[in-house]
C-alpha cells in the first residue's frame, strides 16, 4: 500500500497491459515494479495469459523497472502452473537487475530467457 510520504513506490505504475495473442502464443507485458506492492495488480496480468489456451506464455519484462522475491515467486508460481497443463513459459527482454535476481537465486536455470518478444513467440 502507498501511503503519502513513502516514495518507495510513488510515481511507479502497477504492472499491467492487457494479453496479445501472437503465432500460437500469448503476450503478456509487464511494467513498473513487479515487487509486494504490485503483485496482485501483475496477478491479474498474468491471470488473463494463463486463461489462454496457448501452448507458450511470454511475460514481456522490458518495462519492468524493479523485481524483488515476490515477483520472482509470482514468476516462478505462473511457470509452474503453466507447466502442470504441458504449456511453457518464455520470458522476454529481462532487464538486468532481473536477469541478476535471476542468477543469484539460480530461478535462470528454470525459465526460458530471450532477448525480446520476437524471439520468443518465434516457431511457437
Amino acid at each position: 500500500m502507498n501511503t503519502e510520504g513513502d516514495d518507495r513506490t510513488a510515481d511507479r505504475p502497477a504492472p499491467a497491459e492487457p494479453v496479445a495473442a501472437r503465432q500460437g502464443s500469448v503476450v503478456s507485458r509487464l511494467e513498473g515494479d513487479l515487487d509486494l506492492d504490485h503483485a496482485d495488480a501483475a496477478r491479474a496480468v498474468l491471470g488473463e495469459a494463463l486463461a489462454s489456451p496457448a501452448g507458450v506464455v511470454v511475460v514481456d519484462l522490458e518495462a519492468v523497472r524493479f523485481c524483488d522475491s515476490s515477483g520472482l515467486n509470482l514468476l516462478l508460481q505462473t511457470r509452474l502452473t503453466l507447466q502442470e497443463t504441458g504449456r511453457r513459459l518464455r520470458l522476454a527482454a529481462v532487464p538486468a537487475q532481473v536477469a541478476r535476481l535471476l542468477e543469484i537465486t539460480g530461478a535462470s536455470e528454470v525459465f526460458d530467457l530471450y532477448a525480446g518478444v520476437a524471439d520468443a513467440v518465434e516457431g511457437c
